[in-house]
């Protein structure tokens, strides 16, 4: 039977979202409709709602949500109702890189997570007068009480209520994100130093996941004091207000003679990672992670790249989301990967404020808690 629930729908024009009632279909094959317990704010949301990214509006966004089965389609194995689930983003689950465990490098990455639609054009939710809206955004469209989701977008997670819900629920993008391209691809050893450009979730997770490694020296660079001086406080060595310092000569005095080792460029600025790429040591790299509005350009010297420096593209930290999560989840709970620090929390009716907060950088993660009482309970 189909779901009658409550989705926060972008519209074109619109600056920010507004909630709607909708219906929801009944799960198809290969989906799981989850009922949503939180669901975090992260700017790819804002970019798509600005129409910076190439997702086509009207559509329900989010894509780091948290909460509980009710329902699984035909051929969905391993989950089933009642289990307590993270989101993340989504795969077709059959192409080699998703069989060899790289499934950020599935071959239809882009449609799958940024189309909102299913691959043969359909959505899972309308209008209750029946207008077609975007859904299974990353493969989920978590901003709403009720999703259909893909079950590769899916991680199993064991806790203790569904009130940790709201604490994980960040961890299926941002927080994966920024560690795992600390983690899973540039891997500092002893005497490495880590430069990262931008103080924001996925900044600070970058940070984190770095003083779990044998690097030598981790750099945050911001403008925001408030932000640096959480940097430090979650294992930064150095900080750089870029706003203050010449960032160039000050990278290269705090890396010291052997050179900057790694950069992991957040902020989406061209000009910063035309700075990066001329700024690592030879045999650096530099991990872009920060997007900025579709067809954006920077440009470097090519021969700066002949001994040996690395621009490299990050999606979802390079993470298997079904070990990392769980991974990410094990060592925040052991105070190592304290992420909480820079999360807060709004009820689903502040969610202009969140959405507000996000833009001015008042809060850096915002996460929506849903009031999932019946209409009577309420």
């Amino acid at each position: 039977m189909p779901t009658l629930t409550t989705v926060a729908v972008a519209r074109t024009g619109e600056d920010t979202f507004h909630w709607e009632r909708a219906v929801l279909d009944d799960p198809g094959p290969g989906e799981v409709l989850v009922r949503l317990v939180a669901a975090g704010l992260c700017h790819t949301d804002l970019s798509v709602l600005a129409g910076r990214l190439p997702t086509p509006l009207p559509a329900v966004l989010g894509h780091e949500g948290a909460g509980t089965v009710e329902a699984v389609g035909a051929g969905v194995a391993g989950i089933t109702p009642g289990d307590h689930v993270v989101l993340s983003f989504n795969s077709c689950g059959h192409c080699d890189a998703c069989r060899t465990g790289r499934p950020t490098t599935c071959e239809t990455y882009f449609p799958l997570n940024f189309r909102a639609a299913r691959a043969d054009g359909t959505t899972p939710i309308r209008t209750e007068d029946g207008a077609p809206l975007g859904g299974l955004f990353f493969g989920q469209s978590s901003l709403a009480r009720h999703a259909v989701v893909s079950a590769q977008s899916v991680v199993r997670v064991d806790v203790a209520d569904e009130e940790e819900l709201n604490v994980l629920a960040p961890v299926g993008c941002g927080i994966q994100t920024g560690a795992g391209a600390i983690l899973n691809l540039l891997k500092p050893h002893y005497g490495d130093s880590v430069a990262v450009f931008g103080a924001g979730a996925v900044g600070l997770s970058a940070v984190m996941a770095a003083r779990l490694t044998p690097a030598r020296t981790i750099m945050a660079v911001d403008v925001v004091p408030s932000r640096l001086a959480l940097a430090t406080e979650l294992g930064a060595t150095h900080t750089i207000d870029s706003s203050k310092a010449d960032l160039r000569s000050r990278l290269a005095d705090l890396a010291g003679p052997g050179g900057l080792t790694y950069i992991v460029e957040t902020t989406g600025v061209p000009s910063l990672l035309e700075l990066a790429a001329t700024a690592i040591a030879a045999d650096g790299t530099v991990a872009v992670i920060g997007a900025p509005s579709a067809g954006s350009r920077a440009s470097f010297d090519v021969n700066a790249l002949i001994d040996g420096r690395t621009i490299r593209g990050v999606t979802e930290g390079g993470s298997d989301r079904t070990t990392f999560i769980p991974a990410l989840i094990d060592l925040a709970r052991q105070g190592r990967l304290p992420y909480e620090k820079f999360v807060r929390f709004y009820a689903e009716d502040r969610l202009h404020q969140a959405v507000t907060d996000a833009r001015s950088g008042h809060t850096i993660k915002p996460v929506i808690c849903f009031d999932n009482r019946t209409e009577e309970e309420r």
